[in-house]
Formats: C-alpha cells, sequence, structure tokens
C-alpha cells in the first residue's frame, strides 16, 4: 500500500533512514541546500504515495459537513500533487543552485521535531507521515510559504490568505484541530481579528514593514 524510498534496505528500519535524512537536511545551510536535499528525498516516492495521502485524509475528514469537506479536499489534492511536481521541476531545472539565501533559523527545530514524530511505531504509516513533513518543510523554508496552502479553510469561514506579499493564518497562534505541529515554524502571520484594517494594496516594503509594526506595537500581535 504504501511505497517505501528505494535507499532503505532490509539492514536499516525506517526509522534509521529517517534519522539520517533529517541529519542532513538539519545540516542544509541554504534554501538551495535544503531544496536539493528535500527533492532527493521527496523523488523516492512515486505519484501512488500522494494519491495514498488523497485517500487517508478524506477518510479522516468523511465526518465533517459534505459542503466543507469537498473544499477541503480539492484543495488538499492540489496542494500535494502541486507541490510534489514544483519540487520535481526545480530540480531538473537546476533551480535550487540560484537559492543562496540562508536557511530560517527554525528549519533545524523542524526537522529535529520530525525525526521524532516519524520515530517508527510500528502502525505503518510513518513513510507517508514523513512526505507531508517534507512537502510543509519544502513550502516553509524552501519557498517561504505557509505550511498550510492559501486558500485553505477553516471553520468559521476564516481562511489563509496572502496580501501584498504577506501571508496571514486565521489559526496561526491558537491552532485548535489543525496540525499544531507545522504552526510554530510557519511563515505566515496570525490573521488579524475582525475589524482591523488589511495591509494597504500595491504598497511599498516600506509601507508593509510599518503596517506589520503597527499592529504589533498598537494592537497587541503576538503571531
Amino acid at each position: 500500500m504504501f511505497g517505501f524510498r528505494k535507499t532503505e534496505t532490509k539492514d536499516e528500519s525506517f526509522a534509521e533512514q529517517t534519522s539520517h535524512d533529517c541529519d542532513r537536511l538539519r545540516a542544509a545551510a541554504t534554501r538551495g541546500n535544503l531544496g536539493e536535499a528535500i527533492a532527493e528525498i521527496v523523488l523516492r516516492y512515486s505519484p501512488r504515495d500522494l494519491q495514498q495521502m488523497q485517500w487517508n485524509f478524506s477518510s479522516s475528514i468523511r465526518d465533517i459537513d459534505p459542503g466543507y469537506r469537498k473544499r477541503l479536499e480539492e484543495l488538499i489534492t492540489a496542494h500535494l500533487h502541486g507541490t510534489y511536481q514544483q519540487i520535481r521541476l526545480m530540480e531538473q531545472q537546476g533551480a535550487f543552485a540560484l537559492m543562496h539565501e540562508p536557511v530560517p533559523v527554525e528549519a533545524k527545530a523542524y526537522w529535529t521535531m520530525v525525526s521524532e514524530r516519524v520515530a517508527d511505531n510500528g502502525d505503518g504509516k510513518n513513510n507517508l507521515r514523513f512526505l507531508k513533513f517534507l512537502l510543509a518543510g519544502f513550502c516553509m523554508f524552501v519557498m517561504r510559504q505557509p505550511g498550510h496552502p492559501v486558500g485553505m479553510p477553516f471553520p468559521g469561514g476564516d481562511t489563509v490568505e496572502v496580501i501584498d506579499g504577506v501571508y496571514y493564518c486565521p489559526v496561526r497562534t491558537r491552532a485548535g484541530d489543525v496540525d499544531s505541529a507545522l504552526c510554530p515554524f510557519c511563515p505566515a502571520l496570525q490573521t488579524p481579528e475582525i475589524g482591523y484594517l488589511k495591509p494597504p494594496v500595491n504598497a511599498s516594503g516600506h509601507r508593509k514593514q510599518e503596517y506589520i509594526e503597527h499592529i504589533h506595537s498598537g494592537h497587541h500581535f503576538n503571531g
């Protein structure tokens, strides 16, 4: 059912292989280095693995409101396959070699967390859990995008948004029922409360920073 990575051998357990992979990911110094390392691991998986992830996700939300479930299924399916294909294309084009910016400092703690979360516990699902964390790590640390895709709906109607290049998530500081493992590492800011002004459209970098500082200083922002 699950597609196991080609480098795993009979003498090396999934947990050991994953620990070695996470060590390499943790050691990446630039966004390009990290992208290359993630690509090498992710491309050991197949589209069939993505399909299994989609089925698993659909099964986990089968009891929620049908309309909300349909939106989630469509968005997550597009996000999983889109991210996988983006990694494949960037690797083929050599795009990672041009990304010299340092890896965000929180990336090391993220890969340590991942290694612990996917330690082999015998339930047969950790191979796909690792893929989920790899795709999220690529979005957050290589592309500097939220772990949950733009448009991701949450109960109550709020969604992950991007406004003038700044990402906002309605559950950034109150994870609730979402995957809180991603939230501490996500580059998105907490969506301002109802009634707050949104950032100015087509603003300069200085104006964007001024807006963010205004939220921090004047509205007790804690994102």
